[in-house]
């Protein structure tokens, strides 16, 4: 069995980083944080994503192989001989983390969970990529159920501040991706992938993005702005914001890769520090 070819399947950074979003919706309505929780939602989230991801290397194995950047992954360099065991490997990490949520949390969590899966797996890899610009644009409310999973795993009863978190997740994936589609856009022309930077070109795709961060920075206030996070959180978002915004009319005004890669890398970034700012805010004077 080829370990490092199969774990090279699950997209370890891509779970890392849904796990974290999960977390972090669990820290946005806890009133503590419960360790041991936190290390089964993580754990229960990573093997959720990783089955989904299986299934797009599995789904996408024939375009991969034509993509510089994709080329080595294991089942488009054939290093994993039959394909059908990389599917199944998929459904067992799945079932294994909808039955972890679903034993250690409640219904809510599993089914977040699955969601996210779904949409990844089948409404994105399977439905969109291949015939839509929208693709990325529906397609990236997969990563928005993590955090409504995180959320259930303490009380699936709070809904309004996840839920808000959720939508700033959904916006942020355009911007964060078509950044990168810009740097991949031979790429994806190549095997045919209508990535929107590919039908419209760099000019185009930097103000589409460029709208998207308003809505997403607009969005990302809207908490603060209700009071359902205070002056921590509204201090590192703002800033936060006015960085990425930067780098957003950057693009804007000079279209290119060089800058494309700066609005990419600030999209994680800001992410990052939005996501660092939900958790100081609720948790500054007990982590203190």
């Amino acid at each position: 069995m080829n370990f490092f070819g199969y774990l090279e399947l699950c997209k370890p950074r891509i779970g890392v980083m849904i796990a974290l979003t999960a977390a972090v919706g669990y820290a946005a309505v806890a009133e503590r944080l419960d360790p041991a929780a936190l290390v089964v939602l993580v754990l229960a989230m990573l093997l959720g994503s990783a089955g989904s991801s299986v299934f797009n290397h599995f789904y996408d194995r024939d375009i991969d192989r034509r993509m510089k950047r994709t080329a080595g992954r294991p089942l488009a360099a054939g290093l994993i001989s039959k394909p059908v065991h990389a599917l199944w490997f998929s459904g067992l990490l799945l079932v294994a983390g909808l039955w972890l949520a679903l034993g250690a949390f409640n219904w809510a969590v599993a089914l977040h969970l699955f969601l996210g899966a779904f949409i990844y797996a089948i409404v994105y890899t399977v439905w969109l990529k291949r015939r839509t610009w929208l693709n990325i644009v529906i397609g990236g409310a997969a990563g928005s159920f993590a955090v409504l999973a995180g959320a259930a795993a303490f009380d699936p009863g709070v809904w309004l501040l996840p839920v808000l978190m959720a939508i700033t997740l959904f916006l942020w994936t355009p911007s964060h991706f078509w950044a990168l589609a810009i740097l991949l856009k031979d790429d994806y022309a190549g095997v045919g992938v209508p990535m929107l930077p590919v039908l419209v070109g760099e000019a185009r795709c930097s103000r589409w993005i460029l709208g998207n961060t308003i809505l997403l920075v607009m969005s990302a206030a809207v908490p603060w702005v209700m009071g359902l996070l205070g002056a921590v959180y509204g201090a590192v978002s703002t800033g936060a914001a006015l960085l990425f915004l930067w780098q957003n009319i950057r693009l804007f005004r000079v279209p290119g890769r060089p800058e494309a890669r700066q609005v990419f890398l600030g999209s994680m970034q800001y992410l990052s520090l939005i996501f660092l700012a939900v958790v100081l805010d609720r948790h500054l004077p007990v982590l203190w």
